[in-house]
């Protein structure tokens, strides 16, 4: 069991709210291969009290997506207790606060990592926000702005003493944003001066790198962000490769068709045929990636337009699969397992909690 406030989980493996991809699609898929918590996208708070149309748009969740967490972008106290206010009818399980993004027109305006260089003015700004809300708040850090001043212990007990009640931990500096080496030894320093959850992410690829995150650290738990991207796998095999310490093979070929073909469906479902397939295309090229006999594939899926055009892409692409990923669990395509995600295409718009 894995608790941050009243929330309780039974998996330690959440799935970031990542910018242009953490969708409900995306989401869904995640959740289907293991993935409890999830993250819609980071949202502005600003731009959320200002009625922006695709910000609202965000806010669009499944009905039965559960846990489900918000994460807030935003430096000024008022407007953050505003858009507290609007996002407190959907009822997310779980509030984040945004003082990690390393993205320069963010932290110019003193939001998202920018947060990093006044541990004081943050410490304001939690306390004026934590008592807005019902749902556990927690907040997102990076190990500091630069090599020369990591300041994440501070912040980290500054946030505690506001009332915060989860520590989400991105194991390098903003300077760094998602190159050089992850900082395990900071984000253990975190965990050993705090009686909160802490949460820890960065570099999250694999099982391997996942357990290692677990054992240089004593993290509670692990954010997995890039390495869900065309790999909703990595969620069950991480579970297993934790529980036994066995690698699990790679999905076979039938199993990376269905799941593509669901997600485009998903897609489809969602935004509709052609806007759907257009978004499709990212993720294509994610679970396609390294592959060299797809490689030529690429080129016509991003130039694919209908959903049936993506699909047969995806059968040439995914045949070429067999002979890397011999094995095969389902004997046949046309009788795989029924898909979870079915439920996708039922959902609440913005003003419809």
């Amino acid at each position: 069991m894995f608790k941050i406030g009243n929330l309780n989980l039974s998996s330690p493996f959440i799935l970031a709210p990542l910018a242009g991809i953490s969708d409900m699609p995306f989401r869904l898929v995640n959740r289907s291969m293991g993935c409890e918590l999830a993250f819609i996208e980071m949202i502005s708070a600003r731009a959320l009290v200002c009625k922006n149309k695709k910000t609202e748009a965000m806010l669009s969740v499944g009905t039965d997506e559960k846990p489900l967490g918000i994460q807030l972008l935003g430096s000024d106290p008022l407007i953050m207790r505003q858009a507290l206010k609007i996002v407190e009818r959907y009822r997310f399980d779980i509030i984040n606060i945004n003082a990690a993004c390393p993205v320069s027109k963010v932290t110019v305006r003193g939001e998202g990592a920018g947060l990093l260089k006044d541990p004081v003015k943050l410490q304001k700004l939690l306390k004026a926000v934590v008592p807005g809300t019902v749902a556990p708040v927690t907040i997102k850090i990076r190990t500091g702005w630069d090599g020369l001043s990591i300041n994440a212990k501070d912040i980290a007990l500054r946030a505690r003493d506001a009332g915060i009640q989860g520590i989400f931990i991105h194991g390098r500096t903003k300077a760094q944003g998602y190159g050089g080496k992850v900082d395990y030894r900071t984000i253990g320093e975190v965990k050993d001066a705090l009686d909160i959850p802490v949460i820890a992410s960065g570099d999250i690829l694999s099982p391997v790198l996942a357990k290692k995150m677990f054992d240089e650290t004593g993290c509670d738990g692990i954010v997995i962000a890039r390495g869900a991207l065309g790999n909703p796998w990595i969620f069950r095999e991480t579970a297993a490769f934790l529980n036994t310490g066995a690698v699990q093979q790679h999905p076979s070929h039938y199993e990376v068709r269905s799941t593509m073909l669901s997600h485009l469906r998903l897609c489809t479902d969602y935004y509709g045929g052609r806007v759907g397939t257009i978004i499709f295309r990212k993720f294509f090229a994610w679970y396609t990636r390294g592959l060299p006999e797809t490689r030529p594939l690429k080129g016509k899926a991003f130039r694919a337009e209908t959903p049936e055009q993506m699909k047969a892409i995806i059968e040439e692409a995914t045949s070429s699969f067999s002979s890397l990923f011999p094995h095969n669990p389902w004997p046949d395509p046309k009788v795989l397992r029924p898909s979870p995600l079915s439920a996708a295409s039922s959902f609440c718009r913005f003003g419809e909690p």
